[in-house]
């Protein structure tokens, strides 16, 4: 058996984060993957699409046993109600994916908010939802709200100054994600086999745990991310295609059928995104070179100057997978998606990673060590 430091201090049985995919809903997903012994997240940021993506907030809302009725609270109480009645059998544990970029500030607060009153209102909740999960943005004007409600805190970084920002913040497990990651990538591509060792480096001494996220898909990567000087590995499109996924059908069998080279960088409302490589995310990636070409830069821009029609563009093709219109649609997925290509049940899947892992594991000394 595979055990770590994050297994510890987190209460999971295997070293595996499914990552929480925003705005796309990882309702039904996360109580699948707490169930098999890894930490499941929901997927919050799908609570405030009803805007431009209604399709998107309509499913969202839906596979969280919500109405259309509901407010934003009333939807987030509803999903964490139901994840904790999901997994009260197999005592599994989840959390929350909250995006706490510049542009959702007051969105991320509202969500924080709501998940802390729902820990609070019930003893059950607050002991299997232990994780909060930060993403896209800086950790600092975080840590006192989230440390306080009880909360294990995890954040996401692109690069070793980021990672050491989360040192000063206080974060208890910081994940590495390189370049290989699905949808929202980093300015500067940094990828894995670079990134997470170097902030294992940065963060050694310090106790807190290093996960590496980008490109780990199954038992060889889990094992590399271990000897990487890791403590685990988040995998979101490898649980993307599993049969409890929340997403539509469409993109599920997209990420199977991805061939070699099967995915592109392109513009995702706040930088840089990857897409399954198709006609309609090679058109999004000229267009992105005419309209936001600091997305291959390296050079961060935002809403103030990047085209509205090139924002809007992606809105509309991931509004299309969702109506299921192949034609336009534009669909996230990371590296890996070459890599997968069968949708095995969440449990299934989290025992073979793990098998593979371990006998890898076990092997190596008897390969290499005289």
């Amino acid at each position: 058996m595979v055990k770590t430091e994050l297994c510890d201090k987190l209460g999971i049985v295997h070293p595996i984060i499914q990552a929480g995919m925003g705005p796309f809903g990882t309702n039904k997903l996360c109580i699948a993957t707490a169930n098999a012994g890894v930490l499941g997240l929901i997927s919050t940021s799908g609570v405030d699409a009803g805007q431009y993506q209604p399709e998107v907030y309509k499913y969202f809302i839906e596979t969280g046993g919500g109405t259309l009725e509901d407010d934003k609270k009333t939807v987030l109480k509803k999903i964490f109600k139901q994840t904790l009645d999901g997994t009260r059998e197999k005592n599994g544990v989840f959390g929350a994916n909250v995006m706490v970029s510049a542009e959702v500030r007051q969105e991320a607060n509202d969500t924080i908010d709501a998940a802390i009153e729902a820990r609070e209102e019930d003893p059950e909740m607050k002991d299997r939802f232990r994780v909060m999960f930060t993403s896209a943005g800086d950790p600092m004007p975080w840590g006192e709200k989230v440390k306080r409600a009880g909360f294990k805190w995890l954040h996401v970084v692109p690069s070793v100054k980021a990672a050491l920002r989360c040192k000063k913040a206080g974060v208890d497990v910081v994940v590495a994600s390189g370049h290989e990651g699905g949808f929202h990538a980093a300015w500067e591509p940094v990828h894995s086999m670079v990134l997470l060792p170097a902030v294992v480096d940065a963060l050694s001494g310090s106790g807190i745990p290093v996960v590496g996220a980008g490109g780990f898909c199954d038992g060889k990567t889990l094992a590399a991310a271990l000897a990487l000087g890791a403590a685990g590995a988040q995998m979101g499109t490898r649980f993307l295609a599993t049969q409890e996924s929340d997403f539509v059908e469409m993109w599920k069998q997209g990420v199977v059928k991805a061939a070699d080279r099967g995915t592109l960088v392109a513009r995702g409302i706040v930088g840089p995104a990857r897409w399954l490589k198709g006609p309609p995310s090679l058109k999004h990636a000229e267009n992105t070179l005419k309209g936001s070409p600091g997305v291959y830069l390296g050079k961060p821009d935002d809403f103030t100057t990047v085209p509205p029609e090139l924002i809007m563009s992606e809105i509309e093709g991931i509004n299309a997978a969702y109506a299921g219109d192949e034609s336009k649609a534009l669909m996230a997925a990371g590296e890996c998606a070459q890599r997968i290509d069968d949708m095995p049940t969440a449990e299934e899947l989290v025992q073979t990673i793990m098998k593979e892992a371990s006998d890898i594991l076990e092997a190596l000394p008897k390969r290499f060590l005289a």
